[in-house]
């Protein structure tokens, strides 16, 4: 049995159409691919001014026009009167007494530091508190589960226990406080 089998192309389809045909029977065998989409459909389309349709299984960019508008540390610092409850507090006279003045702070180029490690960039991301918060709860979950895993063997084990719970629920705490106060820094009043 001679089989002859000849291709040819759809126009609107990318498919190929096989048919084979033998000289006894005539056979017939069609095989299809899935049609193209439509041209329409695949294309970014803006329909106003000023608003964007984005292609279907895309996700929305967040645009320039909707960005929050920057933190401004030390306007929210004088709103918040951080400096007149840090005086109340007698933190500033302690501080002076120590030597650790604004000169002090100044010659020393603590401020420089801080920028160049990024602390002060820091306080003004959004993202910050969130991480705080969620590295304040994992040393405030590691403590317990570190005494709980280390076995209590030797007088050094028992030591190391003590030491690590005391870090993490002491780097927790501060954590938290710390996520809690850039927080508050961030709000927009």
């Amino acid at each position: 049995m001679v089989m002859e089998v000849s291709p040819s192309i759809c126009n609107n389809t990318r498919a190929f159409i096989f048919s084979a045909t033998s000289q006894n029977s005539p056979m017939l065998v069609k095989s299809m691919a899935t049609p193209k989409p439509l041209p329409s459909v695949s294309r970014t389309v803006a329909s106003r001014k000023n608003s964007t349709v984005f292609p279907l299984g895309e996700q929305p960019r967040s645009s320039p026009v909707t960005a929050t508008p920057p933190i401004k540390l030390l306007t929210r610092m004088e709103q918040l009167k951080l400096l007149s409850k840090a005086e109340k507090a007698g933190l500033l006279s302690a501080a002076e007494k120590f030597g650790f003045s604004l000169s002090a702070i100044e010659r020393l180029g603590l401020l420089s530091k801080a920028e160049e490690l990024g602390v002060l960039s820091a306080a003004t991301d959004p993202g910050t508190p969130g991480t705080l918060f969620t590295l304040s709860l994992g040393l405030l979950l590691l403590g317990p589960l570190f005494v709980y895993l280390v076995p209590e063997d030797n007088v050094g084990l028992v030591g190391l226990q003590v030491v690590v719970a005391l870090v993490c629920v002491l780097g927790g705490s501060a954590g938290f406080a710390a996520s809690n106060f850039v927080s508050n820094l961030q709000k927009l009043k």
